[in-house]
């Protein structure tokens, strides 16, 4: 369930569009920054424990069922990171 803030959004530039679009690139990389940080952690675990070399995730290739379930999951973070644009597209 994604939440979002009450109240009115705070306003950093003179444009609102710019300030959407500054809304967006800020909660990418809030979560580039969480998931590459658990990423590295992932990595670092299994290769200390022999279980798996950065060579192995870097090769690897996914079959279909994971292709399709990682197409669904981009589709809805997409829709998670585009939800400020999508919310005034409703309200017109």
């Amino acid at each position: 369930m994604v939440q979002t803030a009450k109240g009115q959004r705070p306003v950093y530039l003179n444009d609102p569009q710019q300030d959407k679009l500054l809304g967006i690139i800020m909660a990418l990389a809030g979560e580039v920054s969480v998931l590459r940080e658990r990423l590295d952690t992932v990595e670092r675990v299994l290769e200390t424990k022999g279980i798996l070399s950065t060579s192995e995730i870097e090769t690897y290739q996914p079959d279909e069922k994971t292709s399709k379930n990682r197409e669904q999951w981009r589709t809805e973070y997409l829709s998670r990171i585009l939800r400020i644009l999508e919310e005034e597209i409703d309200t017109i």
